[in-house]
């Protein structure tokens, strides 16, 4: 059975294109098969796997709009036991072409469940605000993964994004769980990484992961040359704390 984990936060900077895509690279390095999904019509997962986003046939938005089916939508083996739904700006649009459509909020979940079999783990990264791109991929999912960075307004926007996702599981898919939070680009030098780590933990009773992704100057690089970090530089304390984030998770 497959899992689909939507990577959410409405705050930006926070690493949710950069955990979508080594989270997705590393648990595909472990032998399993993935689909990134990818709903922020910034594209940033999309271009960080080294697709072109501005030079895809069918993306997320034509899925949306039903102008192409999800077979496809997919990009295959772009790196090997993973495939990629590709977004690009497009995808901005999409809401206000969707006012009036019935179920809109489960365009994605009708879609993905016809080739879900095909996957054991499905990752959707999110846009950081609570549209209805966002609602879409909450209904798609089994749980949210949080990646919240170690900083100091860390806690401002958690309590909205929790009380939006019990909102969805109340009235739009009551399977939603949250899978947990993740803290991002951590300094060790630094008090506030820390305290901010020990305020999310005493505010927040969900689970949360052991693995703490660093800041990391290869992390940064990694994107720009269109390749995940346990490709780009296998060796960096990125691609370990994400290799051992993709174990955590198998784990669960």
């Amino acid at each position: 059975m497959s899992r689909i984990i939507a990577i959410a936060n409405q705050k930006g900077g926070v690493g949710k294109s950069t955990t979508s895509i080594n989270l997705s690279s590393c648990l595909a390095a472990e032998g399993k098969r993935v689909l990134a999904i990818d709903m922020d019509p910034q594209g940033n997962t999309t271009s960080g796997l080294g697709l072109d986003k501005n030079d895809q046939k069918y993306t997320v938005y034509d899925l949306l709009l039903g102008e192409a089916s999800v077979e496809e939508c997919i990009v295959r083996n772009v790196f090997d036991n993973l495939d990629v739904l590709p977004s690009n700006i497009d995808l901005s649009g999409c809401e206000i072409e969707l006012i009036g459509t019935e179920r809109k909020e489960y365009i994605l979940k009708d879609c993905v469940e016809r080739i879900r079999e095909a996957y054991d783990f499905i990752i959707i990264d999110c846009p950081p605000s609570l549209s209805m791109l966002t609602i879409n991929a909450m209904t798609t999912a089994d749980s949210v993964l949080v990646p919240i960075q170690c900083e100091y307004y860390a806690l401002e926007g958690l309590s909205q994004l929790i009380y939006t996702i019990s909102l969805v599981k109340e009235r739009l898919n009551p399977e939603l769980d949250i899978e947990g939070v993740v803290f991002t680009m951590y300094d060790a030098r630094t008090n506030l990484s820390l305290q901010v780590v020990e305020n999310v933990k005493g505010y927040l009773k969900h689970n949360i992961y052991k693995t703490i992704i660093p800041r990391n100057v290869r992390l940064a690089e990694a994107p720009s040359h269109g390749l995940p970090i346990n490709i780009y530089d296998s060796r960096s304390a990125g691609a370990e704390a994400y290799r051992m984030l993709a174990e955590e998770v198998i784990g669960k």
